[in-house]
């Protein structure tokens, strides 16, 4: 802030939010699809009086409808606290109540898959299996195959799409092979919920997580579905409820919120998908016009291929590397370098080490949103290109 005459003027930082892959905001239909939850209808939906009983009635209507968009029956939709309890619920009650001993799973699987698959390694035994990677970063769905036959009826944990450099599985190859196997396969599709349809007729899944903040919903909540046919164990003890699958009192307004975006989501799905495909082509383009040197970590430009919310952007190698973040911070971007889930942690991504172990050039994620506007994007390249000291 500057004073000339007695005249304020204030340098304010335009703030540009390119990481919604992190978290997306908030949908204003959702916030009053959530109100009347937060300040009238307050109830417990386990009470038996009549403000429980409405409130119990609003959780099963958003279980329905959220059973609706994926053409699966309620009874397979389980409410949690986010992907991540998901996860874990899916993996451990799976090994347990099948009693499996082979885990197949890939290098750069998110934490919520690899530590816990690395947890039931150590205290259980269970024998993990990598899947090899193709030089993109692809499942090699052949490998896959062969480690089937070595070991069916092992649980199969792969990803729909990588949340730090967007690849997309062939999830219904992928369930094809399980099915051929017996094998229980779970998948996380926390960063694909919402930007894709999914159809669970017509995918072979035991088992598939969300967290609704991925698709403008509110933190703290999510659900995994799980095929009528391959039911698991309860992870979570301490009551009856989600039908007797997870314990304590569910979050009401969450689950209320989450329906919403997702039917949000399904609704506009078309217009939205445009948009955002055309903000990273429109970024991919003038990179690759400005910066000489840029790359993409992953399929980024076969975006057929890549999940079209994620860009994963490979910085020519320089001293400033390590600062990139903070620097693009400075300049009003709010991106990443990876999974959020460690943005505070002094380790790089495991995914990026994963696939290019000898690599020292800077890597920062752009995510998008329906929100984000191509001047957003311009705005982005221009002070990129300002940290990188491309002459203009």
């Amino acid at each position: 802030m500057t004073t000339y005459f007695g005249v304020i003027r204030t340098f304010a930082v335009m703030r540009v939010y390119l990481d919604n892959a992190a978290t997306t905001p908030l949908d204003p239909e959702v916030f009053e699809a959530m109100k009347p939850f937060m300040l009238e209808d307050f109830g417990n939906p386990s009470s038996t009086h009549a403000h429980g009983r409405k409130v119990r009635a609003a959780i099963e209507s958003s279980r329905k409808k959220i059973a609706e968009l994926l053409n699966c029956t309620p009874g397979e939709i389980i409410f949690t606290s986010g992907g991540t309890e998901a996860d874990n619920t899916l993996i451990i009650s799976g090994i347990h109540t099948y009693g499996l001993k082979h885990a197949i799973t890939s290098p750069i699987e998110h934490h919520a898959v690899k530590h816990t698959l690395e947890v039931m390694q150590k205290e259980e035994g269970i024998q993990l299996h990598y899947v090899r990677l193709d030089e993109k970063g692809h499942v090699d769905l052949n490998h896959l195959e062969q480690l089937l036959k070595e070991h069916p009826k092992a649980i199969i944990s792969l990803m729909h799409a990588n949340n730090e450099i967007g690849n997309l599985l062939d999830i219904k190859r992928v369930g094809e092979l399980a099915k051929s196997y017996d094998a229980f396969f779970q998948s996380d599709t926390v960063q694909t919920m919402g930007h894709y349809r999914h159809n669970m007729k017509e995918l072979y899944v035991c088992g598939m997580t969300a967290g609704a903040h991925k698709f403008h919903g509110p933190k703290g909540v999510g659900f995994m579905y799980i095929q009528k046919d391959h039911k698991i164990g309860q992870f979570i003890h301490g009551g009856a409820q989600e039908r007797n699958m997870r314990g304590g009192t569910e979050n009401v307004t969450g689950i209320i919120g989450m329906a919403k975006a997702l039917e949000i989501a399904y609704r506009d799905m078309v217009a939205h998908e445009r948009h955002i495909r055309g903000l990273k082509a429109r970024m991919i383009e003038k990179l690759k016009e400005n910066i000489p040197g840029i790359s993409f970590h992953g399929d980024s430009e076969n975006l057929d291929r890549s999940l079209y919310t994620v860009l994963n952007v490979s910085v020519p190698e320089s001293d400033e590397n390590d600062m990139l973040l903070f620097n693009l911070d400075l300049h009003g971007i709010s991106a990443s370098g990876g999974s959020a889930c460690s943005s505070g942690a002094s380790t790089g991504s495991h995914v990026l080490a994963a696939l290019y172990p000898e690599s020292k050039r800077g890597a920062v994620r752009f995510s998008f949103s329906k929100y984000n506007t191509t001047e957003e994007i311009d705005f982005a390249v221009g002070k990129l290109m300002e940290i990188c000291r491309v002459p203009v």
